[in-house]
């Protein structure tokens, strides 16, 4: 029987034998070798680093090409007492960047916040980066900053900086994004983005606010070395809290990345133990439902959050959140990201549902990539939606919105494994140089401002960018598994010792396993009936005759209220599933996340 183009394939892992060797040498249990060889693609000098991860691992801030330029500039700002502009994206990485410039110039430097302009764009009217707007309103203001700072952004906003520049401002672009066919923006008085190709820094994955925070680190350790600051000044520790969680928000390596797994670690650790109101005001938000920070809490709960905020309303929200001193102020903040929250599950609700009508489309006519353009689409949505319909059908997705500028369309563009979405528009620019406005990204997103006119056009040359890059393959949705857990695995003590590979993360994802199990019971359960609590019928290994009960919960496993179950009590089914402890009235016991279910026919 022929499997469909939308059907879900279920892949068992490829597991690195060199990798699960090596481990296995190094003394690691034979289940987490196991995970860290179907996740890792090379070997490492030494597993127990990445399993361990030391902000020893840390490569100096040196070695980043244009940083001692950029160190130098910023001295001569702090010392004469000039205005600093800080043009970060609205991101959470954009934000946490924000945050870590900010708090290292005024508390550490001793800079005064009314010299430092906070030079935020709004996503709607100004769109990504240095755009237009948001020079105008800079070359608008009064007084002008003699220099700025951005973060998460720039490397692909050379005209607008050459705009800067013509006005006396000097331009320290920090960026983590792919840089354009022409090289960093020659206007930028430096360029601090390690991706560069004449950067000699060995990790080319930091995210934007880890770019930042290597930068705030040598500018401050660079004054104490002067002794422009005193030795006891503090070192950007206390910081990585939020270069914490701007790194697993935005998405970056967790897996070939041993500095990016660093420096999560260590900011969820400091986080665990900060008094800080932001991370009060979220203890208190979330109640029993946070026991401890984990790079899961950053990027399913705290990070959609503060994206909300730039995504549905003013990113200063967020900013202001993150910065606030006082628990009360703090609460008062995120109550309006979570309200901002609860908005954009509405309107991204709606948007898939329209997106998926044109996608099934596509995927029908055998088209290896998707491009759904929603008239009425809210552009802070769309990325979202482009991840949303990755997820069902496999496929590089763009899903575009209409801007302010009614001959221009925004699009965000999320990719898959084997598709460099940066590539593939680099590709359609080359050979279409009238199609985009303006464009960046990376491997696995981009967001671009296309000209209307050309939106036919353009579905036809992504197409063909995508197919150039698959050859003769062909794409369908599948979900990887680390394959079936023995049954004696099956307990809270696994789960204990899975937990020491955190952080999880893009390309190191949380362990996930399939198995069969018969269904003992079953029930709809939360304020919205479509989620399933499932009882599942285990085999006892040592006694074949006797059975095991085992907790079990899938969210959103029915596609509307009142549809029918898709299996009975009784039924053999197939589940992919994690371990995950249930705390219940003071008692833990182990239940498993449910991903997909397959009933045995």
């Amino acid at each position: 029987m022929l499997k469909s183009a939308t059907q879900l394939e279920l892949r068992p892992r490829p597991v690195n034998k060199a990798i699960y060797q090596q481990a296995l040498a190094e003394g690691v249990h034979p289940l987490l070798a196991k995970v860290l060889a179907g996740r890792l693609n090379k070997s490492s000098p030494s597993i127990s680093a990445l399993i361990e991860p030391s902000l020893k691992q840390l490569a100096p801030p040196t070695s980043l090409a244009d940083i001692q330029l950029a160190v130098e500039r910023l001295k001569q700002a702090v010392m004469q007492g000039e205005i600093i502009g800080l043009l970060t994206d609205y991101d959470v990485d954009g934000i946490t960047s924000h945050v870590v410039i900010y708090r290292t110039l005024t508390q550490l430097l001793g800079v005064p916040a009314e010299r430092i302009q906070s030079l935020i764009g709004h996503r709607i009217d100004d769109g990504y980066g240095v755009s237009d707007s948001l020079t105008d309103r800079i070359l608008a203001s009064s007084p002008l900053p003699t220099v700025i700072i951005t973060a998460d952004c720039g490397s692909s906003d050379e005209p607008r900086i050459a705009r800067l520049k013509a006005a006396g401002i000097d331009v320290i672009v920090t960026d983590h994004h792919a840089l354009p066919k022409a090289g960093p923006p020659a206007s930028a008085y430096a360029v601090i983005n390690p991706t560069r190709k004449d950067c000699s820094y060995p990790d080319k994955t930091l995210a934007g606010c880890g770019v930042a925070w290597l930068l705030m680190s040598a500018l401050r350790n660079s004054m104490v070395k002067e002794g422009l600051l005193a030795e006891q000044v503090p070192k950007l520790s206390f910081l990585l809290p939020f270069v914490a969680l701007g790194t697993v928000a935005d998405c970056v390596s967790l897996g070939s990345s041993a500095i990016n797994r660093a420096l999560v670690r260590a900011g969820l650790q400091i986080m665990n133990a900060s008094d800080e109101a932001c991370w009060q005001a979220f203890r208190q938000l979330l109640g029993s439902r946070l026991k401890t920070w984990t790079a899961s809490t950053l990027g399913f709960q705290l990070g959609p959050r503060i994206n909300a905020s730039s995504r549905m309303a003013d990113p200063y929200d967020a900013l202001h959140y993150l910065l606030a001193k006082h628990l009360v102020t703090a609460c008062q903040h995120l109550e309006l990201l979570d309200t901002d929250n609860q908005q954009r599950r509405t309107v991204e609700a709606d948007m898939v549902t329209l997106a998926l009508k044109g996608a099934k489309e596509q995927v029908d006519a055998n088209m290896q990539s998707l491009v759904a353009y929603l008239e009425t689409g809210h552009s802070g949505v769309q990325g979202i939606v482009a991840s949303r319909l990755v997820e069902k059908y496999g496929r590089p997705t763009v899903v575009l919105t209409p801007t302010p500028n009614p001959k221009h369309l925004v699009a965000s563009a999320r990719s898959v494994e084997g598709v460099n979405m940066h590539a593939a528009l680099q590709r359609i620019d080359e050979l279409h140089p009238g199609f985009f406005v303006k464009f960046g990204g990376h491997q696995a997103a981009a967001g671009f401002t296309l000209r209307k006119a050309r939106l036919v056009d353009f579905q036809q040359a992504f197409e063909k960018a995508v197919l150039y890059q698959l050859g003769e393959r062909k794409l369908s949705p599948y979900l990887l598994t680390d394959g079936e857990l023995e049954p004696s695995l099956i307990n809270l003590e696994t789960l204990q010792l899975l937990n020491k590979l955190e952080p999880y993360g893009r390309e190191f994802e949380s362990p996930v396993f399939e198995g069969t199990f018969q269904v003992a019971g079953l029930n709809l359960v939360g304020a919205d009936p479509v989620h399933l609590q499932l009882s599942l019928s285990l085999p006892n290994p040592s006694l074949p005759s006797q059975t095991s009960l085992l907790k079990a919960i899938w969210f959103n496993a029915l596609p509307c209220a009142g549809a029918s179950f898709p299996f009975q009590v009784g039924d053999q089914i197939r589940l992919v599933y994690r371990l995950e402890a249930n705390d219940f009235r003071g008692k833990t016991s182990l239940q498993l996340m449910v991903n997909h279910a397959e009933l045995i026919t």
